[in-house]
């Protein structure tokens, strides 16, 4: 079965820091470019961060910028979404999406695989 798997979330402390990772089981991402998008209740979807295939060429969203930071290990098949200074606004359930191009646009017509998402929550 190709899927997508998001994991990490929870609830943490405005400040707190949490990890996502997104692991695909059934194929392989080194040929895919990953996009972290996220939806809050009631809000349209929001383009968070992406990375190319290569890794080459990665971009944030200006609301993340400086906070979080997304990797790849194609050996374990995953990328992170490791995400710091974390802020009750960034509470939503997010997803990643296994795309043929690098993008923000979580809308974007080449997302081919993505998975039910991880809840974070932020609040005190």
């Amino acid at each position: 079965q190709l899927q997508l798997v998001e994991s990490g979330g929870g609830l943490v402390q405005p400040g707190g820091s949490l990890r996502l990772s997104c692991a695909a089981s059934g194929f392989t991402l080194d040929y895919y470019a990953i996009i972290w998008f996220r939806q809050a209740p009631g809000k349209e979807r929001e383009g968070v961060s992406t990375i190319s295939s290569s890794g080459g060429y990665i971009d944030y969203a200006d609301s993340v910028k400086g906070r979080f930071t997304i990797s790849r290990d194609n050996a374990k098949n995953t990328v992170y979404l490791q995400m710091n200074s974390l802020k009750p606004e960034d509470t939503a359930v997010y997803y990643c999406s296994a795309s043929s191009a690098a993008t923000l646009n979580p809308y974007y017509y080449g997302m081919e695989y993505w998975g039910t998402g991880t809840l974070v929550t932020v609040s005190s």
